[in-house]
């Protein structure tokens, strides 16, 4: 028989798997940009506004100061004056009647503007 104890050991061999990663370099690009000068009309409507001032002469008393008021388009501003007679009254001197008028026009300004462009290049 053999001549090795009853209690003796036998090593077992095993494989152990180990998986892992590496960085492995398959090609390059190149990324390049460039920047071009273009000129564009750049478009807008410009409203600009102009009043007329009319005079009316009113020459009228009145109790009270009259308050701003508007007729259609006309703003009216009273314009009042103290007059010195044996009592103190109040005159409406005169009405300031402000017409508005709207005017609008198209005007078109040239401007530059960038644009970028990239450019891939694989090597």
């Amino acid at each position: 028989m053999s001549n090795q104890p009853p209690d003796a050991k036998i090593p077992l061999a095993a494989e152990r798997l180990r998986v892992s990663t590496r960085d492995v370099e398959t090609g390059r690009i190149k990324v390049e940009t460039s920047t071009e000068l273009v000129e564009e009309l750049a478009q807008a409507r410009l409203e600009t506004s102009d009043v007329d001032v009319v005079r009316v002469p009113v020459n009228q008393v009145v109790t009270e100061a009259p308050p701003v008021r508007t007729v259609g388009d006309v703003t009216i501003v009273p314009v009042l004056e103290e007059v010195l007679i044996v009592e103190k009254r109040l005159v409406l001197k005169e009405e300031l009647h402000v017409t508005r008028r709207v005017t609008a026009e198209e005007v078109t300004v040239p401007v530059t503007l960038r644009k970028q462009r990239a450019t891939i290049t694989r090597t």
